[in-house]
Parts: C-alpha cells; structure tokens; sequence
C-alpha cells in the first residue's frame, strides 16, 4: 500500500472525482478526512470506506469559508498528528452560465467561477501548507479541466478558472518546494460517469445529438478512443501523492487522453 498510514483531507468528497479520489485513497491504506458543503453524500462515501475497511471521517466543512476550513484541518492535526495529503476537488454550480454566449453573459456570472474555484483551492491549499511545513512534508493537490488549455464554446467563465487553478499550482510549487512540499493538479476531461458532464450536455445545445452519441463524441477526440474513468482518475491521484512521485511538482497531469497535447 504505497500511502500506508499517510493523512489525507479531501475537499469536494462527496462529488464523483472526490469521491473517487478518497476511495483510491484509503484502498493504499490513507487515513482519510472527508469534507464537502453537504454532509450526507460525503457521509456516504466515508461509509463506504469504512464498511470497505479503510480509515475515513466525514465533516461538513465550505471550502470557500476560511475559518471553517481552519478549524477541521485543526481537528485532523488533533486526531491524526499532521496532514500529508490536501486534495481540493471541489466543483460549484455552473448552470447558470452553461449555454451562454460571452457576449451575452454579465460581468458577475462570468467572474463568479474564477472567483470562487481560485479561492477554495488558494484557501485549502495555503492553511494545508501551513501545517505542512513545520514536517518539511507533503502534497497539495487540486483537479483542473480540459478547457483550461484550449477553446471551449458557452463555458462562461469556467475556463479561464481553471486555467488560474493550473497556474496557482506552479506559484505554489515555487514557494512551497524549497520547504518539502510537491504541487500537483490533475488534469481530466469528459468522464461520462460525473454528474457534471451529463450537466454540460443538457445545458448545451447540440443538434440532433443523443447522450449516447456525445459521449461518442467526446471519446473520440480522444487517442484512445475512450475517456479515462472515474477509478483511473483515482489510481493516478494515488501515484502524484505517493513518494513515488517525490521528483514532481509545480505541473498538471494531462490525463485527457491525447485530447489536448502538452
């Protein structure tokens, strides 16, 4: 189990990457601390751990509320000794600006999602580093998105979030390296398994086009003909945080498949 006994707090743990990403997590055998705005479907997935016979706790903590944050990872520090692992995957709703023009769209609706993805990340990402260092230790992680790197139609503001997420991680590998801790994010594209994408689909207009056949589409743009799963999402979060991974940092992992070139 190659993150045997490591301390892992996942934000976002109750959405489909979250929860994947806490699932590969405890089966190498992390202890892990579950977070999301809603308690119950993180709950889930903490019961689910547990009833697996892995290590993990559930907690209903926003990411975008600084103090709240604080307080939890204080709770881990008490419970657990230290956190090794910070894992931010948390989503927001986009509905309201899926299918809309840019130039149709307001200011607010299209700075809201890089507002608030930039912040929760910069938030959990710097209170993490904090009780990091003093161990000379760790891995800060986040999850980024395909539209970060290339053009994407009736995204609102999605994109350019993303985009600060990618670049926050490299400002945060620079300062943080030279203390012991790695930056990483990951970055995967269209997974037909998340709520998200079924999301995009409906809030999009697309002619003629069935779910079956978008998510054709979207494995075709693909080398392999096939968008990566939840669980391959999964096994590639436990590598980037494992010592295996000790020579990586301040860069995003392309996990689209081929569907962006890096």
């Amino acid at each position: 189990m190659i993150l045997q006994d490591k301390v892992a707090v996942i934000y976002g743990a109750g959405g489909a990457i979250g929860g994947a990403v806490a699932r590969a997590f405890a089966d190498e055998g992390a202890n892990v601390f579950l977070t999301g705005r809603v308690q119950s479907p993180v709950q889930a997935v903490a019961d689910e751990i547990v009833t697996a016979g892995g290590s993990a706790e559930a907690a209903e903590v926003d990411a975008l509320d600084e103090q709240a944050v604080e307080r939890h990872l204080q709770s881990v520090i008490d419970r657990a000794g230290r956190v090794d692992i910070s894992f931010n995957a948390v989503g927001f709703p986009d509905a309201e600006i899926l299918g809309v023009p840019l130039t149709e769209i307001d200011a607010e609706q299209f700075s809201l999602p890089i507002t608030t993805y930039a912040t929760s990340y910069f938030l959990t990402a710097r209170l993490a580093a904090r009780r990091m260092i003093p161990n000379g230790s760790g891995v800060v992680m986040t999850v980024s998105a395909l539209p970060a790197r290339t053009g994407t139609p009736l995204n609102g503001g999605y994109g350019p979030a993303q985009a600060a997420k990618e670049a926050l991680t490299r400002d945060l590998s620079l300062e943080l390296a030279p203390q012991g801790i790695r930056v990483v994010a990951l970055r995967p594209h269209g997974i037909p398994e998340t709520s998200t994408m079924k999301e995009v689909f409906d809030a999009k207009p697309r002619s003629k086009m069935t779910w079956e056949q978008f998510q054709g589409y979207l494995a075709s743009t693909t080398h392999a003909g096939r968008v990566m799963a939840l669980d391959e999402v999964g096994n590639m979060a436990v590598l980037m945080a494992s010592d295996g991974a000790s020579g990586l940092t301040g860069t995003t992992v392309n996990l689209t498949m081929g569907s962006v070139a890096d």
